[in-house]
């Protein structure tokens, strides 16, 4: 099943588009005879899965294309620009533009780390992040009473 976070909202909506614009070859393919067409709808929709699926374990990445929805990326980054996202192991750095979850929101946020604290006790990495058209952090965006984004909060980097 898929999450429904922004990325795969948006392979779902061009999925979806191609599925459409296909429908005539399909039909014309197995005009009279229902099981060829939906033999090729299966294999269209199965393909369209296992790249997806493909992707999610190449980037380490639960998401691993995002379409940025608002202006607060501007002028990098504008409605509507398709990012690809790296998940690896490598620290999280002050400067890098992440995707984010944040705890009760369902759509994923593009912003740029701005802070990284390092907690010594356990060696955990806090981020703290901010759009690049934003005045102020985004501590009003994280869920109440939330300071920092943690690594699991983090869905990926942007990559490119």
């Amino acid at each position: 099943m898929l999450n429904k976070t922004c990325g795969d909202l948006e392979l779902q909506r061009l999925i979806i588009g191609a599925l459409s614009r296909a429908n005539c070859q399909v039909s014309s393919v197995g005009k009279g005879n229902p099981m060829l067409t939906n033999a090729s709808w299966g294999m269209i929709v199965t393909s369209a899965l296992i790249i997806w699926k493909g992707l999610m374990c190449i980037t380490g990445s639960e998401s691993p294309v995002v379409v940025v929805l608002s202006g607060s990326m501007e002028p990098g980054f504008k409605r509507g620009d398709i990012l690809f996202l790296h998940m690896g192991k490598d620290p999280i750095r002050a400067g890098e533009i992440v995707v984010f979850n944040v705890d009760g929101r369902e759509i994923p946020i593009v912003h740029r780390v701005i802070k990284v604290h390092e907690r010594q006790d356990t060696g955990e990495v806090d981020v703290l992040t901010k759009g690049d058209n934003n005045y102020g952090d985004d501590r009003l965006l994280y869920a109440q009473g939330q300071q920092w984004l943690q690594r699991h909060h983090i869905m990926g980097r942007a990559v490119g």
